[in-house]
């Protein structure tokens, strides 16, 4: 039903070459052979044919498709079916030419994916790609007096920081939603960036960076202190504007700028649409492939990963969360899945209410954060990293303490490794002396980076909310045999210690080249 229903039919996508997008891309390539695919890409300096080459096919993700055609019939049928067209949903019009444009009027389904997905990601660059990103896609088909299915790609958790139920329903109709003006938060994004950007240039800060760049460079000379100086000084408005996110996202009930923008983008694109048909896809924690494009298949690193990582190098020993709360995980492959359901089928009539479908595993299958750790624990203690003298790291006993107590702990060690590094730094730098400042540095920047992961991921290891699936396995149950073994995405049949032992935590450690 599902390769019939698309059939025939053109789909534009966005972010094609993030996780999901290249995930999606391969599974309409190989289970819905009779689609055209519209690949909407930044163009970078080479083009958006060279770009989708480079960042999308030549992906591992394509390797059943390149062994199973062959080199010559992979690159027949994706030059036949894919047509590539610069464009960026940050500029208006989505920066199409008079082809890009015509190429998004053929098209019968649209899937916007493309996303700032960083939690700590700068409040305009959220803003601009998650709040206005999709309104800008459905202002150029209104403009272009095209109506085709909009399947945009949301999260589960602009229900908020909320515990309890969080259903299958639009962000303004929760009862916790604080009303906010979308148009006012786009505006105020904007100018604390002009703010920061001039606080950045008064001379006081100036002088400051140059001093920094100084110190990290020595007697290099003015072109080099030049270049440094400015990158210290964007690196800081950066933070600047991430701390901006954050408290801007939690005074209004949000973990992050994530979760906030995307949640102003779904009532902001509902506002904007028009006659334009819209399905809004949520899914909750994405991780590696349960099955597809193969097992434990990822691109870059996720949530899950970073903290993990940490914790089997010895440098986080707990971690904030409840033992029996839920962590909220879905497989990549199931939500692409869905994605191409909920495309097949069409949207949804207006009577039978707002077309949100929730991808997520919490409520049917609920993955305990207990239970979690044991398997990490299980796995990295068969399976330990090694440090840089070749021994193996204990793994530690994880506790479940409040986020500040974590966060004191891993301040407490981050002080007593600059302190260290800072005797050695006066101290002739000579033979193994200067392998052990180097080695204090690199863990001194580990243990920084497992404070960030703490701040960042946090609040998603002590979410409470519990995601409604009614639309979700109402679709699931509407399909046939044939589309469940071709494209499944129900969250009951996923057995977690075999996920984690056998196909997510062995990826985690090969992409990340952890030995």
């Amino acid at each position: 039903m599902i390769p019939e229903n698309l059939a025939g039919r053109r789909i534009a996508i966005t972010g094609s070459t993030g996780f999901l997008g290249t995930a999606l891309v391969e599974r309409l390539l190989r289970s819905a052979p009779g689609c055209e695919l519209v690949l909407i890409v930044r163009p970078g300096r080479r083009g958006a044919d060279r770009r989708v080459e480079r960042d999308i096919l030549r992906n591992d993700a394509f390797n059943n498709l390149r062994t199973q055609l062959g080199a010559d019939g992979f690159a027949e049928m994706t030059s036949r079916r894919i047509t590539a067209v610069a464009g960026d949903v940050t500029s208006d019009g989505l920066g199409l030419d008079t082809e890009g444009l015509a190429a998004l009027a053929s098209s019968d389904i649209v899937i916007h994916s493309a996303a700032v997905v960083s939690f700590d990601s700068p409040l305009d660059q959220a803003v601009e790609v998650n709040l206005l990103g999709p309104v800008r896609v459905v202002e150029t088909l209104v403009s272009l007096g095209v109506t085709p299915h909009l399947v945009t790609v949301s999260t589960c958790y602009v229900a908020g920081s909320r515990r309890g139920r969080a259903p299958e329903e639009p962000v303004d109709a929760s009862a916790f939603f604080v009303d906010v003006d979308w148009r006012g938060e786009v505006d105020a994004a904007r100018r604390i960036r002009l703010d920061t950007e001039t606080e950045s240039r008064t001379p006081a800060n100036l002088k400051g960076f140059r001093s920094e760049a100084h110190g990290e460079l020595g007697a290099a000379g003015i072109p080099s202190l030049a270049a440094k100086t400015e990158q210290l000084r964007c690196r800081w408005v950066d933070e600047k504007m991430a701390a901006a996110g954050v408290a801007r996202a939690t005074s209004l009930g949000f973990p992050d700028a994530y979760a906030f923008t995307k949640a102003l983008g779904e009532i902001a694109v509902a506002e904007s649409a028009g006659d334009v048909p819209i399905s809004v896809v949520r899914p909750a924690i994405i991780e590696s492939a349960h099955s597809e494009p193969s097992p434990g298949w990822i691109r870059g690193f996720r949530m899950a990963e970073p903290v993990i990582i940490s914790y089997a190098r010895g440098l986080l020993k707990e971690f904030p969360g409840v033992p029996e709360g839920t962590i909220d995980v879905i497989p990549v492959d199931f939500v692409v899945a869905a994605i191409c359901a909920v495309a097949g089928r069409g949207p949804l009539a207006p009577e039978d209410g707002p077309d949100i479908v929730q991808v997520a595993s919490g409520t049917v299958n609920p993955l305990r954060y207990g239970h979690l750790v044991d398997l990490v624990r299980e796995w990295f203690t068969r399976h330990p990293v090694y440090d840089d003298r070749g021994q193996p790291i204990p793994v530690p006993e994880w506790s479940f303490p409040g986020r500040g107590r974590v966060t004191r702990q891993l301040e407490r060690t981050s002080t007593t490794l600059e302190r260290a590094q800072k005797i050695f730094e006066l101290l002739p730098v000579r033979g193994r002396r200067a392998q052990l400042g180097a080695r204090l540095e690199e863990q001194r920047e580990r243990v920084e980076r497992a404070r960030g992961y703490v701040d960042l991921y946090g609040a998603y290891a002590e979410c409470e909310a519990a995601f409604g699936l009614d639309r979700l396995l109402a679709l699931w149950d509407s399909l046939n045999d044939d589309d469940r073994e071709a494209f499944c995405f129900d969250p009951r049949i996923v057995d977690w210690g075999h996920y984690f032992h056998e196909i997510h935590l062995p990826s985690v450690v090969q992409s990340g080249r952890v030995s």
